[in-house]
């Protein structure tokens, strides 16, 4: 068995390893949120506008968390204004301003640099360029999350489940689903260095979706959620490391292994 404690001897992968549990668990928490309003498109659609974000950053000489952050949150409550004041309908909001960062992304980058390893582990994913400052970084948006989460988790709940009957109970909906777009866009942000941009969205959907075959409790679909997020992360990571293949296709896999077990088991409950 000493085959498996091989890996946690190198500093790159206990990083890895780290961000991709405390990133999974983060996912997992605000994903329980994304699929229960049907918003799954979201994520995918924040992690173009990120990347567009990061590309910028990458020709001008930014690090990656200010650049691709600012932008990302930018993006994230442009989508929301445009959807809530019913400029665009949600979906078609998500497709315009994602698309349109990315693609802003990819023309900065044929104009003023190169993609380097970093913008490359933006899409892909990575864990080689993953240290204690990324850790630490990843670490304070999943607590900090959590407590803004913890604070206004009736409103958030509320508006989920029914934003009409809230609105009419004097709940500020447009500013509760501005909070929950900058929480997702800062999701996305410290969890694409470890999944990539190609695959984030699985990390937030998955997760929250196998929750949902277990439990009819949002209450519990939260937790569950959250705890299969962090569960995917790490025996992602230790099947990446072992099969060398990419960390974020590993996470995915292993994440969607588990939903098809949720599945199942939920039909065999009937």
């Amino acid at each position: 068995m000493s085959w498996l404690a091989d890996p946690f001897a190198f500093a790159f992968f206990r990083n890895g390893l780290a961000v991709a549990v405390i990133a999974g668990a983060l996912c997992g928490l605000v994903g329980a949120f994304v699929v229960v309003r049907g918003m799954s498109y979201l994520g995918h659609g924040l992690s173009h506008a990120v990347f567009g974000g990061a590309a910028l950053g990458a020709t001008a000489g930014i690090a990656y968390y200010p650049a691709a952050g600012a932008w990302g949150i930018g993006s994230a409550l442009l989508i929301g204004r445009l959807g809530g004041r019913k400029l665009l309908h949600s979906d078609a909001a998500i497709g315009v301003v994602s698309t349109a960062s990315f693609a802003i992304g990819v023309v900065a980058l044929a104009l003023w640099g190169q993609a380097s390893r970093g913008i490359d582990a933006v899409l892909f994913g990575s864990i080689l360029g993953v240290d204690r400052t990324d850790v630490a970084i990843v670490a304070v948006i999943a607590v900090g999350t959590a407590a803004v989460i913890a604070r206004r988790y009736r409103a958030l709940l509320f508006t989920s489940f029914d934003p009409d009957v809230a609105e009419a109970a004097g709940v500020p909906i447009h500013r509760i689903d501005a909070l929950l777009m900058v929480l997702l866009a800062l999701a996305v942000l410290g969890t694409m260095q470890v999944i990539g941009a190609v695959l984030v969205s699985a990390a937030i959907v998955i997760p929250a979706a196998t929750a949902r075959q277990l439990t009819d409790s949002f209450g519990r679909m939260l937790a569950l959620s959250t705890a299969i997020g962090a569960t995917a992360g790490l025996i992602g990571m230790i099947a990446s490391y072992h099969l060398n293949v990419p960390s974020g296709a590993t996470i995915t896999l292993v994440a969607a292994a588990g939903f098809v077990l949720a599945a199942v088991a939920r039909a065999l409950r009937g």
